[in-house]
């Protein structure tokens, strides 16, 4: 009566030491089986009986040796980069961004699909992405037998299970089941959430964020969102739709979003927002591509250029300074691209903003620092879903 129970405990007991192992090995870089006893604080026999079955199915490689005190010189293991690949997707405003990886996160493969700001169909972005894993896995030479799955960032709500439904008012999007339309034309595995979350996900691991426990991670492009992160665990909320940073209110009655709302803080600083201000105070903008025109924006020495940019680093400021007061995070990571060009140029003073709206002693205990991983970063930490589930 009792077997049944019992089996299934034994085998999530050396699941849970596999996974222990790999994320040692994964995060840790190279290590030998007594570094990993200690890093681990599992047995040394269980530490020897995992790392065999990792070797055998190659998930893990020897990577040299390494002396000893005295005795023999002991063997170093790590991730074996070639045991499986992961496709991240970056599903933007202008773009659908497909990228591939190996396990040591180098891309090996990349394809790009303009969208049109005002056209975000989502069967023609369901087609972009299945199109770009055909090219990505072709041109890096990976059959698919060697894939993990497919990891897509996307904007707005996500309602996680096989459907992946999606509600993202700025696209346009009302319950889209994205997982469906994907699952029609690929059997790989799908792993899908929000954008800002899944950037977030990248820069703790990967960039600005490493070592932080209670973090939070800003994307603001032409959207604006955020990944909020307490005791190392991304907090999601009751349906997933925590961290729409963006849409809380900088303004009463104020400037209307493009989620309907009035007063967001993404119609101030979101890039559509910071242009959409720019042209009212008179500005000339000479090409429809954001990245371009918020650049040139950001170079130019007019008055109402100028006057637009302080009031984005008040904005911004404020809003920085909000997620200090609810969170009390150690650190503040601001990324995504227009977060980026901003940042580059006016750290100092979005410091100085969040400053003066934030409390002063929480305010003291964190940093506010920019994203290191670039524009990129949505679709590396999609692919980070998919590596997650491995290491799990």
């Amino acid at each position: 009566m009792m077997s049944g129970p019992e089996r299934r405990t034994v085998r999530d007991l050396r699941r849970g030491n596999r996974a222990i192992l790999l994320r040692a090995l994964y995060f840790g870089g190279p290590a030998s089986r007594q570094e990993l006893t200690g890093a681990t604080g599992l047995s040394a026999a269980t530490v020897s009986n995992v790392t065999a079955g990792l070797l055998a199915e190659g998930a893990i490689v020897e990577a040299g040796l390494v002396e000893s005190d005295g005795g023999r010189p002991r063997v170093l293991l790590r991730v074996n980069p070639e045991h499986g690949h992961a496709i991240g997707v970056d599903v933007g405003e202008t773009h659908v961004r497909v990228e591939l990886f190996d396990l040591a996160m180098t891309e090996r493969a990349k394809a790009d699909y303009a969208l049109r700001p005002a056209r975000h169909e989502a069967g023609l972005v369901a087609r972009h992405i299945l199109a770009g894993i055909d090219v990505v896995l072709a041109e890096a030479g990976v059959g698919r037998e060697r894939m993990l799955g497919v990891g897509i960032g996307v904007p707005g709500i996500v309602e996680h299970g096989p459907a992946a439904v999606i509600h993202a008012q700025t696209f346009g999007w009302e319950s889209v089941p994205l997982g469906t339309l994907l699952r029609a034309g690929t059997s790989l595995p799908l792993f899908v959430d929000n954008g800002a979350k899944t950037m977030g996900q990248a820069e703790l691991w990967f960039g600005a964020g490493r070592g932080a426990r209670h973090a939070i991670v800003a994307l603001v492009g032409s959207g604006v969102g955020a990944n909020i992160v307490t005791d190392g665990v991304t907090y999601r909320g009751v349906t997933g739709s925590a961290g729409e940073w963006g849409h809380t209110t900088v303004v009463v009655n104020g400037r209307r979003c493009r989620c309907g709302a009035l007063g967001c803080l993404e119609a101030y600083v979101g890039a559509e927002g910071v242009l959409g201000r720019y042209a009212e105070a008179g500005g000339v903008i000479t090409t429809d591509d954001e990245q371009v025109a918020l650049a040139a924006l950001l170079e130019d020495g007019s008055a109402a250029a100028r006057q637009v940019v302080e009031e984005t680093v008040a904005y911004l400021g404020a809003g920085l300074g909000n997620l200090v007061n609810l969170f009390n995070p150690e650190r503040i990571v601001v990324g995504g691209w227009a977060g980026l060009l901003l940042g580059r140029r006016h750290l100092p003073a979005l410091r100085e903003a969040a400053g003066r709206h934030a409390l002063a002693q929480p305010y003291r205990q964190t940093t506010i620092e920019l994203g290191e991983l670039g524009p990129d970063a949505v679709a590396l930490g999609a692919a980070t879903l998919v590596i997650e589930s491995f290491l799990q």
